[in-house]
């Protein structure tokens, strides 16, 4: 792989009538090569078409030559706007950094009355009210909200099982919109909940504030069941009746659910993605574990390797595509969100594909006791006594000591890939992101060494997967653009 950012290098291509801008290649299997420019826009060539271009000898009448002038990897003497709109489309995919932070998550309780293996939180019994956050904290918590600049607010509550502490999430709606009247923000709300304890009194509560729900579903009964234990052993029973019961009183669109893959679940892509089906769901994230918490001390994240998580997912992925094909609309939802930054201007909002890090930027938590961490994985880490990425504490520290101290902006600022170590050489650098809280936790430094990475494993093969699919098959390009533009 190879990068190129000096103008002045090609000064001898001016003789051929053109010259690269800077630009990025990457083997993409044994015959072909990607190319990448700053913004993201991408060509798939072949190594003899490759060198022809870099070393200024390609035709100004080869088709391949009115691609790369039409995606600004080249100028030539006809047009030298090319640089102006390469800059306006970096521009635009940096744009939301201006915003900062617009998801604030509340974890309201630690309480939990499930026992999840693979769970990443260090729950409490759900008669520990002692976990619980209280309307003094969230008051506090309340006032750092306001003071970002973003125009559009999201909140969300998480636990343990946020459901158990139903008096604070209303207690917080309710003041969150009455300081509204005067912020103006775009306001919504979302319950992170397992729905086991959902009752009327919720589900009112959803309905007369649009709040979004958001909760577990791994797959099939015995899956579900296996992976989301709880006292009775009816986990996935009321899983599906909350999702039915939430349909009937927010909307259908504001119901979703989310799996984690776990060691039961590689070889059961497509009995999951029916699943999803079978409950109504038009899409599905594949999500691996993650090395935080309880997960980590049942010995659930050492249960796969990355390499295994990437069979089952292309399995997924392949069988989705063909659903589509066949004239089913459903999508997998990581894709779709790389999809849209490969293939148009605009990013997605989702923390891991941020660069810099979306850790608190794209997203910050407010824990129960009132410390405020850069993610949910920081605070994850917190529960397993690495405050590495605590923030601050809102009874305590103000707005600027939290968003602007080292704690922060020091992850921040090396997390940006353009900047960093083999990203800033990778072809895929314009739709990765930087994750410098799981590099912490794996390598024990916030960079990271990128060969032994599994964040950077994944996102290479499943960059890769998604440009040859796309590359070998029109109708599978198609599909993909919808997933990007849905």
């Amino acid at each position: 792989m190879a990068k190129f950012t000096d103008l002045q290098s090609y000064s001898d291509n001016l003789a051929a009538g053109y010259k690269p801008l800077p630009f990025r290649f990457m083997p993409l299997n044994s015959t072909k090569y990607v190319l990448t420019n700053m913004a993201g826009e991408f060509i798939v060539t072949d190594r003899e078409s490759l060198a022809t271009f870099s070393e200024g000898r390609l035709s100004h009448n080869s088709s391949l030559y009115d691609e790369l002038k039409s995606k600004h990897f080249l100028i030539d003497s006809d047009s030298d706007v090319a640089l102006d709109l390469l800059a306006l489309k970096v521009r635009t995919k940096l744009s939301p950094l201006a915003n900062f932070t617009g998801l604030h998550i509340f974890v309201v309780t630690l309480r939990c009355e499930h026992s999840c293996p693979y769970c990443q939180v260090s729950r409490a019994n759900d008669n520990r009210t002692d976990f619980d956050m209280t309307e003094d904290t969230a008051s506090r918590a309340l006032d750092l909200v306001f003071q970002s600049p973003s125009p559009a607010i999201k909140i969300e509550f998480q636990g343990g099982e946020s459901l158990l502490n139903l008096d604070l999430i209303e207690f917080i709606i309710n003041e969150a919109k009455r300081r509204n009247e005067v912020e103006r923000r775009d306001l919504a709300f979302v319950f992170a909940t397992n729905l086991a304890v959902l009752d009327e009194r919720a589900l009112e509560i959803a309905r007369q504030h649009g709040v979004f729900i958001s909760t577990s579903l791994d797959g099939p009964q015995d899956l579900h069941n296996k992976n989301r234990p709880r006292p009775g052993g009816d986990s996935y029973e009321r899983t599906i009746t909350g999702i039915n019961r939430a349909r009937a009183i927010v909307g259908r669109d504001h119901v979703s659910a989310l799996m984690t893959t776990t060691a039961a679940s590689l070889d059961r892509s497509r009995d999951i993605i029916d699943e999803y089906i079978r409950q109504g769901f038009r899409g599905i994230f594949l999500r691996a574990l993650s090395p935080y918490g309880f997960a980590l001390k049942t010995k659930f994240y050492q249960s796969y390797n990355h390499e295994r998580w990437l069979n089952f997912y292309f399995e997924g992925l392949d069988y989705i595509i063909e659903l589509n094909k066949s004239g089913f609309n459903f999508s997998e939802q990581y894709a779709s969100m790389i999809l849209r930054k490969m293939l148009t201007p605009f990013q997605p909002g989702y923390v891991d594909l941020m660069s810099p890090s979306g850790i608190g930027i794209g997203a910050v938590v407010y824990n129960y006791d009132g410390d405020v961490y850069a993610s949910d994985e920081a605070r994850m880490l917190a529960e397993m006594n690495d405050k590495t990425f605590k923030l601050g504490n809102v009874h305590e520290d103000d707005y600027e000591d939290i968003f602007l101290g080292d704690s922060l902006l020091d992850p921040i600022e090396k997390s940006f890939a353009p900047s960093t170590p083999m990203c800033s050489w990778c072809a895929f650098e314009p739709w990765c992101g930087s994750d410098p809280v799981f590099h912490h936790a794996t390598q024990g430094d916030c960079v990271g060494k990128k060969p032994y990475s599994a964040f950077c494993g994944r996102n290479m093969a499943i960059f890769k997967g998604l440009v040859e699919r796309m590359n070998d098959d029109p109708e599978t390009r198609r599909i993909f653009e919808d997933w990007a533009n849905g």
